[in-house]
């Protein structure tokens, strides 16, 4: 499987039968390697230096100061990151012109990251569930 497959599949409809993520990547994140394996249009724009901060073991400061996705800055709700079997990060984008905000998840594997925007309606949950499918897989094949 590509891993621009990993992608289309998260961007399909979930069992309610709407489509919650609108956007989606898979970053690596080797010392000195991080960078996009596959993603949408949408997420094409994200940098080396916020996959290193977002994969990184201080997130302290999210809370407080927030962190950039593909130049979009968000929010923290809530980090498992380093939580089994959770492995993943629940934030919101800053609202954009039309005043609409989006969830977005980040899941850890242990060589990479995966990123979801969600869909405007779509719930954290929803966005969440299929971050999560990808990323228990991922590590069950040690990727």
């Amino acid at each position: 499987m590509s891993w621009q497959s990993y992608i289309d599949n998260m961007r399909t409809p979930d069992h309610s039968g709407t489509t919650p993520v609108a956007e989606a990547a898979i970053c690596g994140t080797g010392a000195g390697q991080e960078s996009i394996w596959a993603s949408s249009p949408g997420l094409q724009g994200i940098t080396a230096d916020e996959i290193k901060k977002l994969a990184g073991k201080d997130r302290s400061s999210f809370a407080q100061n927030g962190v950039y996705i593909a130049g979009t800055r968000c929010r923290l709700i809530r980090d498992q990151m380093d939580n089994e079997p959770t492995f993943a990060m629940d934030l919101k984008t800053a609202a954009d012109a039309d005043g609409n905000t989006f969830g977005v998840c980040v899941g850890k594997t242990n060589t990479a990251i995966v990123i979801a925007k969600g869909t405007k309606d779509a719930t954290g949950g929803q966005i969440s569930n299929k971050v999560f499918s990808v990323v228990e897989h991922l590590r069950k094949v040690k990727m």
